[in-house]
């Protein structure tokens, strides 16, 4: 299994209802992509110092339906509208999983 993990932060002029379309359509996705086979998106709780401000923990069985997700139109599609506007900074890794 993989694990694909990512960490977003918003830029200073990020507005709470561009962050809050991302976070929903970031959520719409497993509906969409039946390679997701478990999906978490959630913002920062501001525990500590220095964070992202999102996370996407999401889990496939394998990297060929991890690339299906990487390249369907409905994550284009919010990665495009909705993410990029508001990027500042970006961090993923994918690992391999055994829950």
């Amino acid at each position: 299994m993989l694990r694909h993990v990512v960490c977003l932060t918003w830029t200073d002029t990020a507005t709470p209802d561009a962050v809050e379309a991302v976070i929903a359509g970031l959520r719409e996705l497993p509906a969409q992509i039946p390679e997701i086979r478990a999906y978490s998106v959630g913002p920062d709780l501001a525990l500590g110092a220095g964070n992202a401000d999102l996370a996407i923990v999401a889990d496939f069985d394998t990297v060929e339906a991890w690339r299906t997700y990487q390249e369907h139109p409905a994550h284009q599609a919010v990665i495009v509208e909705r993410i990029r506007p508001i990027l500042a900074a970006r961090a993923a890794v994918q690992l391999d999983w055994a829950p």
